[in-house]
């Protein structure tokens, strides 16, 4: 049965699922939302012998180990034989600098080296196209395969038999092997060589990455490997970073919560980039920046979308994979998001938080001027003249409206951040301008979401419901730790959201009905709560079970059923990893500390 026990690789171009098995089941060429050439993740209850995937297994094969090479996204799977034959299987796509600039084909690269006994190996490499329609065409030579993807051709170049290969015929493993599937066009070099050049190069540059990184005392790994997947979401090329790798692993079962998380939320991108950032990975700061950059000029009188494809294509229109069963069989299998055209009038904060540190941090390479304050005040009119309008709110409600505190709470951010941001530039009179604003906002707020007869702050305006953002209004330096009506609201929500170890957004129906799981965000989101609010060692304890409900390859996706403890939802969530990083480095011992 298909399961979330998937080891993600990738170089900010593709990026592949490996499962359990040491199968390639998930993969999208040329980039993250394309068509999933590898899809057997999504074709139905049992993805082991579905078309739509690349596997490499032994014939009388009986076990299969897995882990990481150390601070890198290379996957190392050693398979064992009933005879005591053994492989090694190292995955990896190429990453490294070359030319002056950096090489991350659309390539996905495969070694096995033999390491006991005499291990025979049967490969099955099946792309399919369409969204699964039809498998792809094939041709092939002495030493390639040819395969047509969705009018992007891919080639897979060898040193194993290819006519074993196209047969899917079992053979001695007695040299190194090496496979590269990536361009339609002649591979240069001896692939042998080349490949493991890629592999050397690949792993340095991984290791290097890493070793900038300004990691807590504790919880190095947890951290670094959240890290990892985390670069693995941006798309290098545009700099925009998606909100996970899959599209339709729904939220619960046969909840049809599913929903393609394979573009650009501005929410989710602005918790991606700050949680990085507190590590130290300018890198994703530049990039992103830039592809916000792009959005606000894009935008003539400053209307921004919750969400944009990787390209910056503002129109994501959703439609059904007929050629997909969905994970378990449990569809649709969903392409596309039709929250691009919701109003979502948080994100005009999320597009201004972020580049504030751009006028003050010199570490980067680009500093933000004058120009760029003003086409950021754009977007804060449009905070400003929208942030007592009703929207869908963070949680993307499709049949109703409201006036989300948490919306609201962005757009006074909004304004306070540029009011900030003139304060560096010196230009007095556009601080006080925002200032005035942000002073505005915050009285509406204190009056209208504080919901008097329940004694804390509402999710929206006059209303007295709860949900987990409201958890964020210490993060948006809008309240104190100590601010008596935080105090309240922190102790309502757990009261009221709380399942255990778990924390749901929120406990009302739906468009779907009654949420079945744990948003695992919100669980993190208590847990920094708990700690600022004194209670460090419940904080801790509940981190550290959070963090034994990873992955074997040390990730979290999205929801988590609140009983059982089983992942569901989009994998890997860059939510849930923002959560280990952000926990980790409010909780852990300072390196001080250390002697």
């Amino acid at each position: 049965m298909s399961s979330l026990e998937l080891w993600p690789i990738g170089n900010c171009q593709v990026s592949g699922l490996i499962d359990e098995s040491g199968s390639l089941v998930w993969g999208c060429v040329p980039r993250v939302d394309g068509d999933p050439a590898f899809c057997a993740l999504l074709r139905g209850n049992d993805n082991s012998q579905e078309p739509g995937a690349w596997r490499l297994q032994l014939v009388d094969q009986v076990s299969v180990e897995q882990r990481y090479l150390r601070n890198t996204p290379i996957l190392l799977t050693k398979l064992e034989d009933a005879q005591g034959g053994a492989v090694h299987i190292l995955d990896f796509c190429p990453r490294f600098e070359r030319s002056g600039r950096m090489y991350r084909p659309v390539a996905f690269a495969r070694i096995v080296r033999p390491i006991a006994g005499s291990p025979r190996l049967k490969v099955s490499l099946t792309p399919m196209r369409d969204y699964g329609a039809s498998e792809a065409d094939r041709t092939h030579g002495t030493n390639h395969i040819r395969y047509l993807v969705d009018h992007h051709s891919l080639r897979l170049t060898t040193n194993a038999p290819v006519g074993y290969i196209l047969e899917e015929r079992p053979f001695r493993v007695e040299s190194n092997l090496h496979f590269f599937l990536g361009p339609d066009e002649p591979f240069s070099g001896n692939v042998r060589r080349e490949v493991e050049a890629m592999l050397d190069k690949t792993e340095s540059y991984w290791r290097h990455w890493v070793r900038g990184l300004a990691t807590p005392l504790q919880w190095q790994d947890e951290v670094i490997r959240a890290a990892i997947t985390l670069k693995m979401c941006q798309h290098e090329e545009t700099g925009a970073i998606v909100a996970a790798l899959t599209t339709s692993i729904p939220e619960a079962p046969h909840s049809e919560r599913n929903w393609d998380y394979r573009y650009c939320w501005i929410r989710d991108a602005y918790y991606t980039v700050q949680a990085l950032n507190r590590l130290g990975a300018l890198d994703v700061l530049e990039k992103y920046l830039g592809y916000l950059r792009n959005l606000v000029d894009s935008s003539e009188d400053g209307t921004i979308q919750p969400l944009y494809a990787v390209s910056g294509a503002k129109e994501l229109e959703e439609w059904t994979a007929a050629g997909l069963k969905g994970y378990r069989g449990m569809g649709p299998v969903r392409v596309g998001n039709a929250a691009w055209y919701q109003i979502q009038n948080d994100c005009y904060g999320q597009i201004i938080m972020p580049n504030i540190q751009a006028f003050s941090d010199r570490r980067l390479l680009r500093m933000a001027n004058e120009e760029d304050f003003q086409s950021l005040e754009k977007v804060g009119e449009m905070a400003w003249k929208l942030h007592d309008q009703p929207d869908a709110g963070l949680w993307e409600l499709r049949t109703r409206t409201a006036i989300h505190t948490y919306s609201v709470v962005m757009s006074w951010a909004a304004c306070d951040r540029l009011a900030n941001a003139a304060e560096v530039l010196e230009l007095e009179d556009r601080r006080q301008f925002w200032r005035v604003r942000a002073d505005a906002i915050r009285e509406r707020i204190e009056q209208e979401a504080w919901c008097e007869e329940q004694g804390h702050y509402a999710a929206s305006f006059g209303g007295k419901e709860l949900d987990a953002s409201l958890l964020q209004l210490v993060d948006m330096r809008f309240v104190t730790t100590d601010d008596p009506r935080f105090q309240a609201t922190l102790e309502a929500v757990e009261r009221g959201l709380r399942r255990g170890e778990h924390m749901l957004r929120y406990d009302s129906e739906d468009d779907f009905g009654r949420p079945e799981t744990a948003f695992n965000i919100c669980t993190f989101w208590l847990i920094e709560a708990l700690h600022l609010a004194g209670r460090n060692t419940e904080a801790r304890q509940l981190f550290e079970t959070m963090l034994s409900h990873r992955t074997k390859s040390g990730l979290l996706s999205e929801d988590m059923d609140f009983e059982t403890g089983e992942l569901w939802g989009n994998f890997p969530q860059t939510y849930s990893l923002v959560g280990i990083i952000n926990c980790a480095g409010a909780l852990s011992r300072l390196w001080s500390d250390y002697r």
